[in-house]
């Protein structure tokens, strides 16, 4: 779907245009954007449209899926488009017609190629839910779990050609529960970025923020995390293993075999026991030796199973012998 022409009257005020009344387009896919969008939205900023990824298959039956964002966008009569790519010369035409004054980009999962970032005279605008330079890439959320990590936080930046570089408007600490999870905290940092962006934007638009560069050296990165990541090695400590359920049991999923299935484990509780057998099954509890302690999964699901509490799970294992590897 290609952008409908939507006529906008713009003012000056002492040659600078009333922010309110800014043309913004607004670059988001998942559910992690919207309350940046619906802030937007509420404060009363002017979304000129929306662009957002195709839908997707999803399920067994591979039934194509709106992102989020689509789904919010028409729910809120917003105009949007789905480019499959953004080197197409007809969407970036239809785009260069919109004449927007700045773009905000939240989670949209696509870098924003050059030709787009030199249109808007205020630039793309991005929220990156770390303190950058620290976690740059896709997964600074999961990544700062998995590491056990005590802070996070969120970064306002300008986007320039590379990924995450840009300089910073502002940030915001965050401290992140020694019992977060990654959904809860995804959420959390949605909604203190969605905040950040309504105090940001109207002091960047009228020149009171001067953006600062990131420090190169202090740059690390992060890539897309996929199954093998969530593959469990109970070689490492209870507490990496703690750690990596938080970050990537949503997903892309924390998992181990069960007499040769796989076990996917939600939900774990740390022990400390003055033993060193491999398993211990109690009644109502599953204890697993890691390499200094034990993990005790409470929720778990076998390989073309239900998900099940322990309780549940250990009651249809009957008396099979149990082999995790």
């Amino acid at each position: 779907m290609i952008f409908q022409k939507e006529n906008t009257t713009r003012t000056r005020e002492n040659d600078i245009y009333v922010f309110i009344l800014m043309k913004i387009i607004f670059f988001g896919t998942p559910e992690f954007a919207i309350p940046s969008l619906k802030k937007l939205i509420e404060a009363g900023f002017n979304i000129a449209a929306v662009v957002t990824t195709p839908d997707e298959p999803t399920g067994r039956k591979g039934t194509l899926t709106p992102p989020p964002v689509k789904i919010f966008a028409e729910k809120n009569g917003l105009m949007f488009s789905q480019p499959t790519l953004l080197s197409d010369d007809r969407f970036f035409e239809e785009f260069k017609g919109l004449e927007p004054d700045v773009c905000i980009v939240v989670a949209y999962g696509k870098l924003i190629p050059k030709r787009y970032l030199e249109v808007p005279k205020y630039g793309f605008i991005n929220i990156h839910p770390s303190l950058l330079p620290k976690y740059r890439g896709p997964s600074p959320i999961q990544s700062a779990i998995l590491n056990g990590d005590s802070a996070t936080g969120v970064s306002i930046m300008i986007i320039d050609e590379k990924m995450d570089h840009g300089p910073i408007l502002k940030q915001i600490e965050y401290v992140i529960s020694k019992d977060g999870y990654f959904y809860d905290t995804q959420k959390e940092l949605a909604d203190i970025g969605a905040n950040l962006l309504l105090e940001t934007l109207p002091e960047y638009l009228n020149g009171k923020i001067i953006p600062r560069k990131q420090n190169d050296g202090q740059a690390t990165y992060v890539g897309m995390l996929d199954r093998h990541h969530g593959r469990i090695d109970w070689a490492k400590s209870a507490e990496s293993i703690y750690n990596q359920v938080r970050a990537l049991s949503l997903n892309p999923g924390t998992w181990t075999t069960l007499n040769g299935k796989t076990l996917n484990i939600f939900r774990p509780e740390m022990f400390e026991l003055a033993s060193y057998d491999k398993i211990i099954r109690e009644k109502n509890r599953l204890l697993i030796r890691a390499s200094n302690n034990y993990i005790s999964p409470t929720v778990l699901q076998l390989e073309g199973k239900k998900i099940l509490p322990i309780k549940d799970f250990l009651n249809g294992l009957g008396d099979d012998n149990i082999i995790i590897a």
